[in-house]
């Protein structure tokens, strides 16, 4: 007598075949988060050293533009009246967990995914926040902050396509999302490119002394 397995609930379940980015999804979330987790902590360790010793000199200070003494010491280094970087470790914390999770057999509901979606959306407008002050207003760089960047830019891009690719259904998104994942690495490869671009224009006054 043949069974019957459950049918799942399409409110709850995210389900609908292999994706794209299924295989290499997890394996990004999960290094991407202990990247990002453990640039977050060194640079938490070395806010509180600093805050207790102002004579301190963070390991990432390297020079006058590579200077996270110079980051740490500002307004925006606590946007939310706490160090950033604590937020860092709690958010890749998850992140790293979600991805071990999908690599152990994890399936989230559709909800979780829209919930994640949100959280990296703020998570890279933040990022974007921080790059602007860090070239235009505070004038200098922190390397593990540089790192964080790095990270959360491709978790966002990614955890989009792979949302898109099981929501998109009308034929004109539909193209655009195939389009989009089929050329996946384009997208990345202009951001890294342009933010380079915008780093050796900034402090091209610095960088043009070392040649």
């Amino acid at each position: 007598m043949p069974s019957t397995l459950p049918s799942a609930d399409p409110e709850t379940a995210d389900l609908g075949g292999g994706g794209p980015f299924d295989r290499s999804l997890p394996w990004l979330l999960l290094f991407g988060g202990l990247t990002g987790l453990l640039a977050a902590f060194v640079l938490t360790v070395e806010k509180f050293a600093l805050a207790s010793d102002p004579a301190y000199a963070p390991t990432c200070s390297i020079n006058p533009v590579l200077n996270c003494g110079s980051v740490m010491d500002t307004p925006q280094a606590s946007a939310f009246g706490f160090p950033n970087s604590l937020l860092g470790i709690g958010g890749f914390a998850v992140v790293a967990v979600i991805g071990a999770a999908l690599l152990a057999g994890a399936v989230f509901a559709r909800w979780f995914w829209v919930a994640m979606q949100v959280g990296v959306t703020v998570a890279v407008v933040f990022v974007h926040w921080l790059i602007v002050q860090s070239l235009y207003e505070i004038d200098a760089l922190c390397p593990y902050c540089m790192a964080v960047w790095a990270v959360t830019v491709p978790i966002f891009w990614y955890v989009t396509l792979r949302n898109l690719d099981r929501a998109g259904s009308k034929p004109v998104l539909r193209q655009w999302i195939e389009l989009s994942v089929r050329n996946h690495s384009v997208p990345l490869t202009v951001w890294f490119l342009a933010v380079i671009a915008l780093i050796a224009q900034r402090f091209w006054s610095y960088w043009s002394t070392l040649l």
